[in-house]
């Protein structure tokens, strides 16, 4: 049962709209052949003609109702945005309707088809149909109401004009009006929903595309921030030891210093900017799939406790929870689910991250649809020599797996105790300068340089120190991780 509806349940809701909006306009033809076609073959026709000309009217409803169809198809192309609007097709659809209706009047007139109620149903009938798919391709109420108007009088004055009396003329009008107007609302409603469905999904698209923009415009904000008044003082600064340089003054080297520890701290913001950008947490990203998937409709269970009983790597986290994100935002745009599975298990040595959702859409896998997503997740996955497998596991499930090896010199459970520190020995200093010894009075050392050089510096040559420090601020302890692992 599950293989024969997975044709429907892997569509989108537009997808869905769409499909049953336009095999809604497809059983129009069996239906108007049924109703006017097959009237004629099964009475009683003494005419000139006789059968063959209940059959030139089975044929002519046939042709009729595939003509209705066809520019239904393609007015809900128009509607959907993959083509442009066929008004050839409904020209033609008008005229050789208009023409057919005149000589089934015609034949009528001069006793060839005297059968006088199939004629007028015939004619009605065709008229009405004709209508309702031209307003496929018609906008505004007003010229719906317009074609319903301007069919009723053209199929009413041949009627009256060739002698069959102002009350059949008219009755014939009232019947094309009112029921083309019944069947333009219809298909016109049918229309403008299909269309209000498409457009909200292209709106959703672009929300997508707007939050990514956002996004990076608040990166390049956060850098503009960091950058723009250490880039400032930096110039500043050098061009001031530039000019200290110059006149052989020892100052210079003062700035160079400065400059030196202005872009380590760059350097480190920068870095921390980078982090908060490109890196995830997987708690945060697992806690906020539950949510997102709840409020869609779609029910979340998670399942880590390899989250919070295995101590993995930051690296490692990052990596997963991105793949977290990018699951989640597939089984929202690609996919019909109702459920939604998150497991996270520590195995043979590797975390193990599974994402499984009852709402595959199959194609989401495959190249042009979400091969770029995909494809990135591989690039982060493999940076930690991780690897990720997607597909379908049955006819309504999609599944997503990432393994990532643990190192095996990082502790698995959070709650280890810490190993006893190591004892200080009170004589050991603390600081590269008190174990320098007293200061040699030829040459001093300034106090509030402590990693000054006990050297001259010369202005032609000058060597910058491989670790300063703040010449005017303590050392602050989370200030010396200054390199990315």
């Amino acid at each position: 049962m599950s293989a024969m509806t997975g044709w429907w349940s892997r569509r989108s809701i537009a997808g869905k709209v769409e499909l049953y909006t336009r095999w809604t306009f497809h059983t129009f033809v069996p239906l108007e052949v049924a109703a006017f076609g097959a009237v004629p073959l099964g009475r009683g026709d003494d005419s000139p003609l006789g059968s063959a000309g209940a059959a030139g009217i089975c044929l002519w409803v046939l042709v009729h109702a595939v003509l209705c169809a066809a520019l239904a198809s393609r007015s809900l192309d128009h509607t959907s945005g993959t083509r442009p609007r066929p008004v050839r097709l409904a020209a033609a659809l008008a005229v050789v309707t208009a023409a057919a209706n005149l000589v089934i009047i015609v034949l009528w007139t001069t006793g060839a088809l005297p059968d006088a109620s199939v004629n007028g149903a015939v004619v009605v009938g065709t008229t009405i149909f004709s209508v309702g798919s031209l307003s496929l391709c018609i906008e505004g109420v007003r010229r719906l109401a317009c074609t319903a108007g301007a069919a009723a009088l053209v199929t009413a004055l041949p009627v009256v004009l060739l002698g069959h009396g102002l009350a059949e003329g008219t009755a014939t009008a009232v019947a094309v009006f009112v029921g083309g107007s019944a069947i333009a609302s219809a298909c016109g409603f049918s229309s403008w929903l299909l269309g209000v469905v498409h457009e909200l999904e292209r709106s959703r698209d672009l929300k997508a595309r707007l939050a990514v923009a956002e996004e990076r415009l608040r990166f390049g904000r956060d850098l503009h921030d960091v950058m723009g008044r250490n880039l400032a003082v930096i110039a500043l600064k050098s061009e001031l030891a530039v000019q200290l340089t110059r006149r052989g003054r020892p100052e210079g080297v003062d700035q160079m210093v400065e400059v030196q520890r202005i872009a380590r701290e760059s350097q480190r913001e920068v870095r921390e900017v980078v982090r908060g950008y490109r890196e995830a947490d997987l708690r945060v990203e697992l806690e906020g799939a539950r949510g997102v998937l709840d409020a869609a409709g779609i029910h979340c269970a998670v399942d880590a406790p390899a989250a919070e009983t295995v101590a993995l790597p930051a690296a490692v986290q990052s990596a997963l929870g991105w793949v977290v994100r990018e699951t989640t935002t597939n089984v929202l745009r690609h996919g019909d689910a109702r459920h939604c599975a998150i497991t996270l298990r520590a195995e043979a040595g590797e975390a193990v991250l599974t994402v499984e959702n009852d709402g595959a859409d199959i194609r989401s896998g495959a190249p042009g649809r979400t091969g770029s997503g995909l494809a990135g997740l591989r690039e982060r996955l493999g940076a930690v020599d991780g690897a990720l497998e997607a597909g379908p596991v049955a006819p309504h499930s999609f599944r997503v797996t990432a393994r990532v090896p643990l190192p095996t010199a990082v502790p698995t459970p959070r709650t280890a105790p810490a190993g006893p520190a190591e004892p200080t020995d009170p004589a050991t200093p603390k600081h590269p300068a008190d174990a320098t010894g007293p200061a040699d009075p030829d040459h001093p050392v300034a106090p509030t340089r402590p990693d000054r050089t006990s050297h001259p510096v010369t202005p032609s040559h000058q060597t910058t120190p491989a670790t300063p420090t703040r010449p005017t601020e303590p050392t602050d302890p989370t200030e010396e991780e200054v390199t990315v692992a």
